[in-house]
């Protein structure tokens, strides 16, 4: 099967929006990365998944080389900057002082070269441990070395094409239903006493 980008039928994912920073051969770079999520808590692992497209090849090229990466999970608050970040490659256009021109702001890492973003819901520091090609995109993963969270940040959201921020929040089930659930499992264990 192949979904091919746009296709509506995928629809339905929602993702944050991580901000992957390099600085390599292709100079200092930022990219808006979709599928950006953690794989582990111990160790502390990130994925960050790039497509084969120019955007992502500056930016794939920056990790290959130095072995290390940024990653700013963008606050709701800053789609523009995620579009800035997303919109074109690095190697035609310096995307770092582009954003620094709208009012973005960026500082020093403590670990690696790469710069991170101000203001980011959470900010993080990665050296790369594996890569790996998996169909069109190729997936990096990383070893989180340090990582900063601002808790009064909402992440932003995106799906098909679209930014979103944190709505409603919704509540477990109550301890009521909890109980019911945990009878059913009773009733319905495959392992029987």
């Amino acid at each position: 099967m192949d979904l091919g980008w746009g296709n509506e039928k995928a629809s339905k994912f929602v993702t944050n929006v991580g901000l992957i920073t390099t600085d390599g051969p292709n100079g200092a770079n930022i990219m808006a990365a979709e599928w950006t999520y953690y794989v582990s808590w111990s160790p502390a692992l990130i994925a960050v998944h790039l497509g084969g497209g120019k955007t992502a090849k500056a930016t794939s090229e920056n990790i290959m080389a130095t072995r290390e990466f940024g990653v700013s999970i963008a606050a709701a608050d800053q789609h523009v900057i995620s579009s800035i970040a997303g919109g074109s490659s690095g190697r035609d256009v310096d995307k770092i002082s582009v954003l620094k021109e709208m009012g973005a702001q960026f500082y020093p890492a403590k670990g690696i070269k790469p710069l991170l973003l101000k203001g980011a819901a959470t900010n993080i520091e990665c050296r790369l441990i594996e890569a790996k090609e998996l169909g069109d995109h190729t997936v990096f993963i990383g070893e989180m070395l340090s990582i900063e969270t601002d808790m009064a940040k909402e992440p932003l959201l995106y799906s098909f094409g679209k930014y979103y921020a944190v709505g409603e929040r919704l509540h477990k089930p109550e301890q009521g239903v909890l109980d019911k659930i945990e009878q059913l499992k009773a009733k319905f264990s495959k392992k029987k006493a």
